[in-house]
């Protein structure tokens, strides 16, 4: 059993809003390495396309868009039935411009230049407060333990040599132990838009963490149910 408090969907996926290039990369490149799954949204038409066909927990919004004021895009995804949280990332100090980014729909404001651990701890907040459950900071199933805010797993109390996304997947599957996970629901909920769905990569990263669980001491507990996908339990090494 997982022990572990109500608990929402994860990773958590994000929309980055933005047009600049280096920022842009140093921001995926950031939160990946943390396990976050991210969009990027060059413009507000594509802000509003992406937000219309996806289901973000956290929406990092950019004011300087070239096609878009980006106060009036943070009240228009309002408008448009977005609920996300969205963190407005500026250089426009005033405070003015703070209040009116809050009294347009937005949750929080962070200027530019900033650190990315500070984003990284306003978004773990704004998770934390928004609508869905919060997220249990460790998960178990048998001798596999996952603490979640080090985003490091255990088995039989030994460190496993997991890459990010490796890590993301395991705790994917954690969330959801006991229970058929699709190879569609890991592709939205682990992976981005960088997706290719023709690929065989979920197959290939689920091979690995067999490997590496199997090479703990975990046994296999991540079995395959033939046409509808993954399960995670308990398996010979873990009763």
């Amino acid at each position: 059993m997982i022990a572990a408090r109500p608990v929402q969907n994860r990773p958590v996926r994000l929309l980055l809003v933005e047009d600049e290039p280096l920022t842009i990369r140093m921001l995926t490149k950031g939160l990946r390495e943390h396990a976050y799954a991210v969009d990027v949204a060059r413009s507000g038409g594509e802000a509003r396309r992406q937000t219309a066909d996806n289901d973000y927990d956290v929406v990092i919004l950019d004011l300087g868009l070239p096609d878009a004021d980006g106060l009036d895009l943070c009240r228009q995804l309002r408008d448009a039935g977005t609920t996300a949280p969205i963190l407005i990332l500026t250089a426009r100090d005033a405070v003015g411009a703070r209040i009116a980014g809050l009294d347009n729909g937005a949750d929080d404001y962070l200027l530019k230049p900033f650190d990315l651990g500070e984003l990284l701890a306003r978004l773990r907040a704004l998770i934390r407060r928004g609508a869905r459950p919060p997220l249990a900071e460790k998960l178990q199933v048998g001798a596999l333990v996952l603490d979640t805010r080090a985003q490091q797993a255990f088995c039989h109390d030994a460190a496993l040599p997991l890459t990010t996304r490796e890590y993301a997947l395991l705790e994917y599957m954690a969330r959801h132990a006991g229970r058929v996970i699709s190879r569609d629901d890991i592709a939205e909920r682990v992976w981005d838009s960088s997706y290719d769905p023709v690929s065989n990569i979920i197959d290939v990263y689920v091979s690995r963490l067999r490997t590496k669980l199997t090479a703990a001491g975990g046994g296999s507990v991540i079995r395959t149910r033939r046409g509808a996908g993954y399960v995670l339990s308990p398996g010979d090494g873990f009763d």
